[in-house]
């Protein structure tokens, strides 16, 4: 089964799920706002891919975390912290039987697709 989390308002994600539209791909939907984020999945994600390639450091959430907290940030601290501000995670997150990708590629997401 293909879950793609995120936000539904993100434009990124808007774009992700009308790609896979288009192609007829089934998946489900999970908002990390309407339908909240299990800690155990956010650990697996930070364990599989690392908290620095999960966190949106260009979003301005991570601009408004104190400078402490930024400096300090590791992966224990990058769960507790996304857990309490999901906007913080990069969008969108596709898991697929092949593996967890985050963020939106064409291409990428054309050789995952390919069966």
């Amino acid at each position: 089964m293909t879950i793609l989390y995120g936000i539904s308002n993100c434009d990124t994600v808007r774009k992700t799920r009308h790609w896979l539209n288009e192609r007829d791909i089934a998946y489900t939907f999970h908002d990390f706002r309407k339908d909240g984020l299990n800690p155990i999945q956010l650990q697996h994600w930070i364990t599989a891919l690392g908290w620095e390639a999960l966190a949106n450091k260009r979003s301005t959430t991570w601009r408004q975390l104190p400078q402490e907290t930024r400096d300090n940030m590791n992966a224990t601290l990058a769960q507790v912290v996304m857990e309490a501000e999901p906007t913080l995670i990069k969008r969108p997150v596709l898991e697929h039987s092949s593996g967890t990708v985050i963020g939106f590629s064409a291409e990428r997401y054309q050789q995952l697709f390919q069966h």
